[in-house]
């Protein structure tokens, strides 16, 4: 069985941020959600710079290594923008994607706390674990999962590119399963918005861009003091669309020329 995302999108600034350095984008192939880090250089340039060098290479993904390989050739470019301007020094982002691969597969890649949620048969559950120090206090017991939230060091990753050969992503398949709504998002909306109040949202929503603009709306309602982006994708079956990859956030504003698709 073929199958290919309907997918919509949106992305806010915030109330208390300057610049987006959120930077995501949507295909029938593919989406995925990358967060500049904050605290460092031009956040903005490395979520930008890492998901238009991940979609100008193509939908072509033959199995998890080879998305691991495109990933870390897109982290590679982020390394070159630092060699080539040393001011860029420490520059990082998170990315959390989900990807089809060319026999049907659907890949989950995932660094930093940057979050994808699965919505099937109306239960909704966490498909990436956050890399921050919360969540290894978590993991140890010394926090609860309830307090996670409002934690005065949550924003703290562990985990994130950041143009280094050491720097981890790990991807993940899954068997897709007809009717099954993918949700990619920020810590600007899981930071403030329960896991409960999220699936609210996705189930009360048909449609995915309603959806994703009705996360970030409710977010920012929240309080959110981070740029907020959310991807909500719908597993559809039929061939994959020939549809040109949207962005949004830093994405639409960095690099926003046509950029020549491979294969």
């Amino acid at each position: 069985m073929a199958f290919s995302l309907r997918a919509g999108v949106s992305s806010d600034v915030g109330g208390y941020r300057d610049v987006n350095q959120d930077a995501a984008f949507t295909a029938p192939w593919g989406v995925g959600v990358a967060d500049g880090v904050g605290g460092g250089p031009a956040g903005d340039l490395a979520s930008a710079a890492l998901v238009h060098r991940l979609v100008a290479g193509g939908s072509r993904v033959p199995d998890a290594a080879a998305l691991a390989g495109r990933i870390h050739e897109a982290n590679w470019d982020l390394g070159a923008h630092v060699r080539r301007d040393p001011s860029l020094a420490g520059m990082a982002t998170t990315f959390t994607s989900i990807w089809f691969t060319d026999s049907g597969s659907l890949l989950v890649a995932h660094t930093g706390d940057s979050r994808a949620y699965l919505l099937r048969e109306e239960q909704l559950v966490r498909q990436t674990r956050d890399d921050s120090f919360v969540q290894v206090l978590v993991d140890q017991g010394i926090v609860r999962e309830e307090d996670a939230m409002t934690h005065p060091r949550r924003n703290l990753i562990t985990a994130s590119l950041r143009g280094e050969a050491s720097d981890l992503v790990r991807v993940t398949e899954r068997v897709p399963v007809p009717g099954d709504r993918w949700m990619l998002c920020s810590d600007g909306v899981s930071d403030y918005l329960p896991d409960d109040a999220i699936g609210e949202v996705l189930r009360s929503h048909t449609d995915v861009t309603d959806a994703a603009q009705a996360l970030v709306a409710l977010s920012l309602q929240a309080g959110s003091r981070d740029n907020v982006t959310a991807i909500v994708a719908d597993l559809v079956t039929g061939p994959v669309r020939a549809e040109r990859p949207r962005f949004a956030g830093a994405a639409a504003a960095r690099f926003a020329e046509d950029i020549e698709l491979a294969g």
